[in-house]
């Protein structure tokens, strides 16, 4: 019993040490790097380049989504980035804020992006490129890269997971504010831009144009305050947009002979038809019959037609998607997720507890949120996991939190309100209030690439701290 328990200190002290030597051995590369004043000028940069030095198998995370429907060319001169150079190009674009046009010129006009990126200076890639791949990488692949960058994080020293907290926010999609006139509007202006394109590729195609008059009608609405002459009003402009619902069918169903430029636009219109009728829909039970219609069954914009509503508690109204975030002690964001619909905060915590133990293999010994996570159920389920310190800034009803001191519970409520000003920092730092991507799965993409900018920049000002 007594060589057994001996064998284990010392496996254990092994064990230690190694993780010392793997700790100093980013120490030293860092140091080494920082010594040349391309590096020493950009320590975010430098970070995250020992660190894909050194994990080369990070790369191999993104590598099938950035080589799927690719064909590799046997001739030619292979003007092509490699997989390891379009991770770099995103991760760079995302810690400098630039677009893809900005990344392109920084390529010439910089000296360490060229390094960074390690790219021929007399040959940079175009914008179209970086484009091209980048937006292939799905969501999926993007949240084991943050894991797998997290845990290198622990695994030297910077995070020890025995502490967390959850904080939700929403992150706006790039759109007008809704409205059922405006709606009905972008509809007929988006019919016909496609009838226009379509004109182009088919010069015998006639079509009437309402959009005049609808024009018209639109903007007598916007200034209309009577009821009753709104609802008039909407009437009118519903006869026209099902004049034009109509006559867009009816261009679809002739199935014109046609070029191949044709024939994706008629796959467009075909699309944006179905768009049309859920807003008609929408709009005559609203506008016409006073039917409250439910949210589930609403539509907010034709461009971003996965945008959701978001009402939290009597906050204005926003138009968006709701992200549950997770952070540790360091203020790393261990956790991301973006939510359809607008869940409860309640119905977020055991997911997101779930996720952390699962991915890092630590049971953390800490958990707080705030009020809206707060539930008999949540705090059960936290005990069972093995949390010994669960606490809700706000309480509910005969809830009591579980803590070993008063004096605990005082600074890990304190210690919670640190979240708030880590998704304040993360909004500012990487223009996150509103997410100009399009489309759901870029929308997601670009959440994360942004939390992953975010730990980036929170793991360099520790690691500075150490050397």
């Amino acid at each position: 019993m007594i060589i057994n328990l001996v064998w284990v200190f010392f496996a254990k002290e092994h064990i230690l040490s190694l993780k010392k030597k793997t700790a100093m051995k980013l120490f030293q590369d860092l140091k080494l790097k920082f010594e040349k004043p391309d590096w020493a000028q950009d320590t975010e940069l430098g970070l995250i380049d020992t660190i894909l030095e050194q994990n080369p198998d990070l790369l191999c995370i993104l590598q099938p989504d950035i080589e799927h429907g690719t064909k590799k060319g046997v001739f030619g001169r292979g003007d092509t980035p490699s997989i390891e150079q379009i991770i770099r190009a995103a991760l760079y674009k995302e810690l400098k804020g630039l677009d893809y046009r900005k990344l392109e010129y920084d390529q010439r006009d910089s000296r360490i992006c060229a390094l960074f990126l390690k790219i021929d200076e007399l040959r940079p890639y175009s914008f179209q490129m970086y484009q091209k791949y980048i937006s292939r990488i799905k969501p999926e692949s993007l949240k084991k890269f943050l894991y797998e960058i997290n845990k290198i994080a622990i695994s030297e020293g910077l995070e020890d997971v025995q502490s967390i907290r959850q904080d939700s926010t929403v992150i706006q999609t790039n759109i007008h504010y809704p409205t059922n006139n405006s709606l009905l509007w972008d509809c007929i202006n988006e019919s016909y831009r496609l009838l226009g394109h379509l004109k182009e590729e088919i010069s015998t195609l006639s079509y009437t144009d309402y959009s005049i008059q609808s024009k018209k009608t639109y903007f007598k609405i916007n200034v209309s305050k009577s009821p009753d002459k709104r609802k008039e009003l909407f009437i009118k402009q519903m006869e026209l947009f099902v004049k034009v619902i109509n006559q867009f069918s009816n261009i679809i169903k002739k199935k014109l002979e046609a070029n191949i430029n044709a024939y994706f636009i008629i796959l467009q219109m075909e699309e944006h038809l179905k768009v049309m009728q859920q807003v008609s829909s929408m709009v005559f039970r609203k506008e016409i019959c006073g039917e409250a219609v439910p949210n589930e069954e609403k539509i907010f914009s034709i461009y971003e037609p996965h945008t959701d509503i978001i009402v939290k508690g009597s906050r204005e109204v926003e138009f968006g998607h709701k992200v549950n975030l997770c952070s540790g002690k360091s203020n790393l964001m261990l956790d991301c997720n973006v939510l359809r619909g607008n869940p409860s905060d309640t119905s977020l915590f055991k997911p997101t507890l779930d996720t952390v133990i699962e991915q890092y293999g630590i049971i953390p010994r800490n958990s707080v949120t705030d009020g809206g996570f707060a539930s008999l159920q949540n705090q059960v389920v936290a005990k069972k996991k093995g949390i010994k310190n669960i606490v809700f800034n706000k309480i509910v009803g005969s809830l009591k939190n579980i803590v070993s001191s008063q004096n605990m519970e005082t600074r890990l409520k304190k210690w919670r309100s640190g979240i708030e000003a880590n998704i304040s920092n993360l909004k500012r730092g990487f223009e996150l209030r509103r997410c100009n991507w399009k489309g759901w799965e870029h929308f997601v993409s670009k959440v994360l690439w942004s939390v992953k900018g975010y730990n980036i920049r929170v793991m360099a000002v520790l690691v500075i701290k150490q050397i």
